[in-house]
């Protein structure tokens, strides 16, 4: 197949185009490598996909429909994934323009690119933000969505229901992946456990919100991109997946799995749950495990394990 996948410098696209090359895909990349955090891992990832023949990179703003079209035109894609967006739920509180440009603008651009070629499949990433304060766990897919308690929420919220509506409107296949808290090697830094490495191994405290009682429903990045391409083989109108690891895990018992791994006492910091955080977040996945075979395999002990040996060698 040839598979146009945007956000090829971050941290799922370049997982997911990875295994796509692995298994003999053409794979036409999109991203902007901007500076949101340290490039030189964007760089990383690059580099790696960069090795393949299979692999054509193209550096562009979602927002510049020029640049957008003429690299879709020239992949004149097979399947369509869209990861790239801009991220983040504290940082959407600062900087709102970003999220609007990215997630909003950037989404209408690609979607409308799809619209036109029409082809077999378009999967985009959602998250697990959409189910915003609602506090009946596991979240469903059937749950409601309509209290968002952050912008960048609201902004992955507006995108499923465009991509419904084309869905609808154009017979267009689209899913959306409603992800739960990824992480893995060349994770982003921004993250809470690799953030939290970093702050260890420099000395520094971690901030620790809400006394550790955080619940997080971690997931390693290999289930992740199972899930994605599991999806990807089954083209459906309108629908949407939680993928998660099922099982949540306090932040609590994530610190002391980082100090066991890296061999450092974390400092700690004890803060207040901050603005537009959620408690707890747990992923139903009854669905995707009915309706696409999702399976996740991999449990926080051993996830975190692969993390740590990824981040001693990059930061050796």
């Amino acid at each position: 197949m040839k598979v146009f996948v945007t956000g090829t410098a971050g941290f799922i696209g370049y997982h997911v185009a990875t295994r796509l090359l692995q298994k003999g895909h053409e794979v036409t990349g999109y991203d902007s490598v901007n500076d949101y955090y340290d490039v030189r891992i964007k760089q990383s990832r690059l580099e790696h996909l960069a090795r393949s023949s299979l692999f054509t990179f193209v550096k562009g703003d979602l927002t510049d429909q020029r640049v957008l079209a003429d690299a879709y035109n020239r992949c004149r894609p097979d399947r369509v994934i869209h990861l790239a967006a801009q991220a983040g739920v504290r940082y959407s509180i600062e900087n709102p323009k970003a999220y609007v440009d990215s997630n909003l603008v950037g989404f209408q651009n690609i979607i409308e690119l799809v619209r036109r070629s029409q082809p077999d499949h378009f999967l985009y990433a959602s998250s697990s933000s959409v189910y915003g304060g609602n506090t009946k766990l596991p979240f469903s897919e059937s749950d409601p969505t309509t209290h968002p308690i952050s912008l960048y929420a609201a902004t992955k919220m507006s995108n499923e229901l465009v991509a419904k509506s084309y869905s609808h409107l154009y017979k267009i296949p689209a899913v959306g992946l409603r992800f739960f808290t990824v992480y893995g090697p060349y994770a982003r830094p921004d993250m809470a456990i690799y953030k939290f490495a970093e702050l260890m191994r420099q000395g520094k405290p971690i901030q620790v919100y809400n006394q550790g009682k955080m619940i997080r429903d971690w997931t390693y990045i290999d289930d992740i991109v199972d899930g994605i391409l599991a999806s990807l083989e089954k083209p459906e109108s309108g629908e949407v997946y939680n993928l998660g690891k099922g099982s949540p895990d306090y932040l609590s018992e994530m610190i002391e799995l980082l100090e066991d791994y890296l061999g450092i006492k974390a400092k700690k910091e004890f803060l207040p749950i901050q603005m537009g955080d959620v408690e707890a977040t747990n992923a139903d996945i009854s669905k995707a495990m009915s309706r696409l075979g999702y399976e996740p395999k991999t449990q926080l002990k051993e996830g975190l394990r692969h993390f740590c040996a990824w981040y001693r060698a990059y930061h050796a």
